[in-house]
């Protein structure tokens, strides 16, 4: 699989604007890594408070869009269900920042597995704008259906 727009990954995970922070998949292999696109917009309501001066996207909703893609990436290597209705519930996050991700930028989202089991996946998480890794994680989340 190689695309996914917006509408397809709406269908896969409940989150909506304004947290919907994944515009579109642009490479998947199932079981093996996800990358996926987050085009970050001075109009995202986050800028308004953090910060007026130097407007940088706080590393919290780097890390949900991380996650964000690597419920999908989960979705789509588990082929699960056709269950509208999975949540995925972050469980544990470590992660590390590097650079500052600001208006104009592109992230590139990649995920890849650690382990994953018929409800918990652990994930191997990176955040890059051009050729810069600006965050690393590793997340772990369980799925309700």
């Amino acid at each position: 699989m190689k695309y996914m727009g917006i509408e397809e990954i709406k269908q896969i995970i409940p989150h909506r604007y304004p947290f919907l922070l994944v515009d579109k998949v642009i490479d998947c292999v199932p079981n093996e890594k996800l990358v996926a696109i987050k085009n970050v917009s001075v109009n995202e309501e986050f800028f308004v408070g953090h910060f007026p001066q130097e407007k940088v996207m706080p590393g919290v909703l780097i890390v949900e869009a991380l996650a964000q893609a690597g419920a999908v990436f989960f979705y789509l290597s588990k082929k699960t269900k056709e269950d509208k209705n999975l949540i995925y519930y972050l469980a544990k996050i470590e992660a590390k920042f590097m650079k500052p991700v600001i208006p104009g930028d592109q992230l590139r989202l990649e995920v890849k597995p650690i382990k994953m089991l018929s409800n918990v996946g652990i994930l191997s998480a990176e955040a890059y704008v051009g050729d810069d890794l600006v965050t690393k994680a590793e997340l772990a989340f369980s799925v309700k259906g």
